[in-house]
């Protein structure tokens, strides 16, 4: 396993924490805990703002998984739209 090797998952941000970091609801798939995240350089830069609710891609380091690098941010989910999709 090389330093290069990155974990990237698309999680939701449930609580915006002082400076910059993130606590995101890990899916059921990786236990359903959370991570803090930090926002990336690029994301910095470009004032790309974050709220709870929102999507976010994040890249975990296989040595340490209770950190991780926020990279992306998508669109928020809404409730509604899985209702109509199930129905």
């Amino acid at each position: 396993m090389s330093k290069e090797d990155k974990i990237e998952v698309e999680w939701i941000v449930i609580k915006a924490l002082p400076s910059l970091v993130f606590e995101v609801q890990l899916p059921a798939d990786f236990g359903g805990g959370t991570v803090q995240g930090y926002l990336s350089g690029k994301m910095r830069n470009n004032y790309i703002k974050i709220i709870e609710g929102d999507t976010v891609t994040i890249e975990l380091s296989p040595y340490d998984l209770s950190k991780g690098r926020i990279t992306f941010r998508g669109v928020k989910k809404k409730p509604e739209d899985n209702e109509e999709k199930a129905a």
